[in-house]
């Protein structure tokens, strides 16, 4: 599975805040940012802080994608 953070970059979007400004505002490193920039996993902790700022589910930050090839769980 691959994670997509497209839901996130759509709410930064919407609210027209850049990923820089999540550093400011939910206390999130930039070393994150570049993770999730990347698609790779990060804490729940992130996540959770995400959806209070933006008042939202996690599903409305970040998703699973099956990598084609891939068996189903």
């Amino acid at each position: 599975m691959k994670v997509s953070y497209n839901g996130l970059w759509k709410l930064l979007i919407d609210k027209g805040m850049q990923k820089t400004d999540l550093i400011d505002t939910v206390g999130i490193s930039s070393t994150t940012i570049a993770k999730m920039g990347k698609g790779e996993k990060v804490s729940l902790d992130v996540l959770e802080r995400l959806c209070k700022y933006f008042d939202c589910n996690i599903g409305d930050v970040v998703s699973f994608d099956r990598v084609d090839g891939q068996p189903e769980d």
